[in-house]
């Protein structure tokens, strides 16, 4: 038995009624003991405990979400809510209608689509004969989707969580739950124009969301299997490679060279060649062309196809105004197997964007500040849907996904360093007392208001006192409040009181309405 073994069965005997913390400190104590094991053996540890109980012998639940996974409080909601109105916003003013689909699928419909990503799927037990697994992403499902209802051409987003088996980062916004909002347009059209608009969509959120400074790279599959055909790499090793380029986002050139000699079994003497081109300096119009007269390049009927594309490509970048930041780079690969043409991902580029975890905040020990990188990717996939088809027609399809939990993690760590409060509700008039024995008055008056769709609140108290209630307003971020009294009930009029200025007026009850749509829409 190894030393972290015996330690945590050592541990299990006075884990009940003492702190776990100081578990934890004593875990981080071993030597060669890794973050992940720790989790782990902790994660084993509570349940322990509560399976055996506390001190009095009862059953004690361990208060945690899931690995990979996180609860959401009105702040972040509000946060969250934001942002998706803002890209639904996008996909509705660029003709986009929605659909849904189950969160599980049969388990034959995600198998083999994407690549060496597979076993990141979460599999389900047999559910009465059908064997089943939460989806991975949205793009398989909507093919399927597609072939299933014989739909041959659609513009559709989709906005809903799928499901990865991935050892979670949450400082940088990756979970094993998360959401996907994904805009696609299915259908035979001329070449380019609905890649061009996806890219010009992710250009216009991520601006309009003011994440900071950003690049769209772009790349397309045709001209990766094609250097990979004239640098001499194997018709069967295409994907496998695919992957391991993919990774030069996260992992210097000469540890993916490794990989793909060592554990690929590719030839260094291949190895290298793909280096010289991955390593060329990103540009745009001028590098597809500068490639189009490459001598290896040149040979590939399929570079050069997809060479000429990336112009065409770029043709209408310049059209949609969106070439300042869109850039041709041959080093992106994007991992998934279904892409058969252009591909893209979007990266912020600013260096002041870094997310910290709440345990960094804290204090833990070995947590640090972190960046986020992709906020955005997709791509061209023409034979997705005729893998779903019994006869094989297929449905060109061109997407984009917005990776929106990363957008959350940044939008959140922004509102944190600013000083502006997040209204967590839209609540626009407090209707308030200003003497005892009023409540039903008050009731009469709120009912009023939810009538005519305006947002309004009332305390649940028969005689709360002025003062809590004007400082509820000033918490919640209401702007105004309706205030009664007796004379205010002979007089006809309800005293309008601005939260932020402490303006009073009287409005006839008549008026009462309209006043309050006219001051909240000019706020």
């Amino acid at each position: 038995m190894n030393m972290l073994g015996m330690f945590c069965i050592r541990a299990c005997s006075g884990l009940v009624g003492c702190r776990t913390a100081t578990r934890v400190r004593s875990l981080h104590a071993l030597p060669g003991i890794t973050a992940a094991q720790i989790d782990e053996e902790v994660a084993k540890l509570l349940e322990l405990k509560a399976r055996l109980g506390g001190d009095d012998g009862k059953h004690q639940f361990v208060l945690k979400t899931a690995k990979g996974t996180r609860d959401y409080n009105p702040k972040q909601m509000a946060i969250r809510e934001k942002v998706f109105n803002t890209i639904i916003g996008c996909f509705k003013r660029h003709g986009a209608e929605t659909i849904d689909t189950p969160v599980f699928e049969l388990k034959e419909t995600l198998t083999g689509k994407y690549g060496e990503d597979s076993k990141l799927i979460y599999d389900l037990k047999d559910q009465g004969g059908e064997l089943l697994s939460l989806r991975y992403d949205l793009t398989v499902p909507f093919a399927r989707y597609l072939a299933m209802n014989k739909i041959t051409n659609i513009k559709r987003y989709h906005i809903a969580k799928v499901y990865r088996r991935d050892n979670p980062a949450m400082t940088r916004g990756r979970y094993r739950e998360f959401y996907q909002c994904d805009f696609d347009i299915a259908g035979q059209y001329d070449a380019m124009i609905p890649d061009a608009e996806c890219l010009k969509i992710v250009h216009e959120i991520l601006s309009e969301l003011d994440l900071g400074d950003f690049r769209i790279k772009v790349n397309d599959r045709r001209i990766l299997d094609g250097m990979f055909a004239v640098c001499g790499v194997p018709d069967d090793k295409f994907r496998t490679i695919c992957s391991t380029v993919d990774k030069l986002d996260k992992m210097p050139w000469e540890e993916v060279k490794k990989e793909m000699v060592n554990e690929k079994g590719l030839s260094e003497e291949a190895a290298d060649q793909i280096g010289e081109y991955v390593n060329m300096q990103a540009g745009g119009m001028e590098l597809a062309e500068r490639l189009l007269q490459d001598q290896k390049m040149s040979q590939s009927k399929q570079a050069c196809a997809g060479l000429s594309d990336i112009k065409l490509l770029f043709s209408y970048l310049h059209l949609f105004q969106v070439t300042d930041k869109v850039v041709f780079d041959l080093s992106l690969a994007r991992g998934l197997d279904y892409y058969t043409g252009i591909i893209y991902e979007a990266v912020l580029t600013q260096a002041g964007v870094a997310l910290v975890s709440a345990e960094a905040q804290n204090g833990a020990p070995g947590e640090e500040s972190v960046s986020v990188g992709s906020v955005a990717g997709g791509g061209r996939y023409d034979g997705l849907v005729g893998m779903f088809d019994p006869k094989g027609r297929k449905v060109p399809c061109v997407g984009v996904s917005i990776g929106i939990e990363r957008v959350f993690s940044i939008m959140e760590q922004k509102a944190e360093a600013s000083a502006e409060k997040v209204r967590t509700t839209e609540v626009q008039v407090m209707v308030a007392s200003a003497q005892k024995n009023l409540l039903e008055e008050k009731l009469k008056l709120v009912t009023e208001l939810w009538n005519a769709g305006i947002k309004a609140e009332v305390m649940y108290k028969k005689n709360p006192k002025l003062l809590s209630q004007l400082q509820h307003c000033e918490e919640s971020g209401i702007p105004l409040v309706a205030i009664l009294g007796e004379q205010e009930l002979k007089d006809g009029v309800v005293k309008l009181r601005v939260v932020a200025t402490r303006e009073e007026a009287d409005i006839s009850r008549a008026d009462l309405i309209d006043e309050i749509r006219r001051r909240t829409s000019e706020a």
